[in-house]
């Protein structure tokens, strides 16, 4: 078994349902992904002014607020050792008044190791249990062409399958009743639609009954330009879409919805007016539809550019610079969440 954390146990905050508006989070780390399979990196992180953004973001003490953070098993993984979050670094530090941690467990065994990585699973929940609010099992597990992400391993479905009942069985012996335990998606279309159905399939009743919601990573006029006049409906049909042409048929649509990544990034010909633009109109979107949608939490990508002096596409998704200045569209969000958070 891993070593626990020394940290006092905290007093859980559930994820809201019904008309309790929304839990809002942020990923802060510095190192983002690419659509090459490599990361986009900078400047290191600062703890200091992290914790400070966050505090700003979060608005009041108390406040439920996550902290998405990453970490990963693979072929070098040794079990019985504590797991370190890769990104950001000790993220249990940032689960202080209020905040707990939306804990990302990516699969990336080369070799199919689904019972390792279910073993990962359980001392994750033994290290992390008291302060993570939701743990993620794999990471966009449709996409099977970047390395970086989880459907390129062999596996991965029986990974995600089994491993949400390993880790919500050893939630159970723990205690550990406010954590939930889900999987993302990216966007689903056309043939892809059915990704979700065949996992259901695959993991049949004690894997439905074991999820506790369902996410979704969106960035709606990154990839594909979407006109601003345009950008709100987009964003709903998206939203209805992945609600009644993926969730439903496959047996999942009394889940809740969690926007797990959402972001727009800065750069040449991305002004940083349109990044502000951008994130209003789409929580303000996800908002007004969260009751009839059933969409409970929402997840910004990310809090601080990964290098601000490289012009690329992934480098500069924060709501701040690398140094932590914020852009316009970070006040955005912090008005957002008084607006609309738990």
């Amino acid at each position: 078994m891993p070593m626990p954390i020394p940290i006092p146990i905290p007093i859980p905050i559930p994820i809201p349902t019904d008309n309790d508006g929304l839990v809002f989070g942020i990923y802060p780390g510095g190192v983002t992904g690419d659509d090459t399979g490599h990361l986009a990196e900078g400047p290191p992180d600062d703890p200091a002014r992290i914790a400070t953004a966050l505090d700003l973001l979060q608005g009041s003490p108390g406040r439920p607020f996550l902290v998405r953070a990453y970490t990963a098993f693979d072929d070098t993984t040794r079990p019985g050792e504590p797991h370190a979050t890769a990104t950001p670094d000790a993220a249990e530090q940032y689960a202080v008044r209020g905040r707990r941690l939306d804990l990302v467990a990516q699969y990336q065994s080369t070799a199919g190791d689904v019972d390792g990585y279910c073993t990962f699973l359980r001392e994750l929940v033994e290290q992390y249990g008291a302060v993570t609010n939701t743990l993620q099992v794999t990471e966009e597990p449709n996409v099977t062409t970047n390395p970086t992400l989880d459907g390129y391993y062999p596996g991965v479905n029986e990974a995600i399958a089994r491993g949400v009942s390993a880790a919500k069985a050893r939630a159970r012996e723990l205690g550990h009743a406010h954590l939930r335990v889900g999987f993302n998606t990216t966007p689903l279309f056309g043939p892809a639609t059915s990704f979700v159905a065949e996992l259901t399939d695959h993991g049949k009743a004690d894997f439905v009954g074991d999820l506790d919601y369902v996410g979704l990573d969106f960035f709606p006029d990154v990839f594909r330009p979407v006109a601003a006049l345009d950008l709100a409906a987009a964003a709903e049909g998206l939203l209805r879409h992945h609600r009644d042409a993926v969730l439903a048929p496959a047996g999942l649509a009394h889940l809740p919805l969690h926007i797990t990544e959402h972001g727009w990034p800065t750069g040449p010909d991305r002004p940083l007016h349109r990044q502000a633009d951008v994130v209003e109109t789409v929580i303000r979107t996800v908002a007004a539809h969260a009751e009839e949608l059933r969409i409970r939490a929402y997840t910004h990508f990310a809090l601080r550019d990964a290098d601000s002096t490289n012009p690329g596409l992934f480098h500069r998704f924060g709501l701040t610079t690398d140094d932590y200045t914020p852009k316009p569209a970070f006040e955005v969000m912090r008005s957002l969440v008084a607006e609309f958070g738990v």
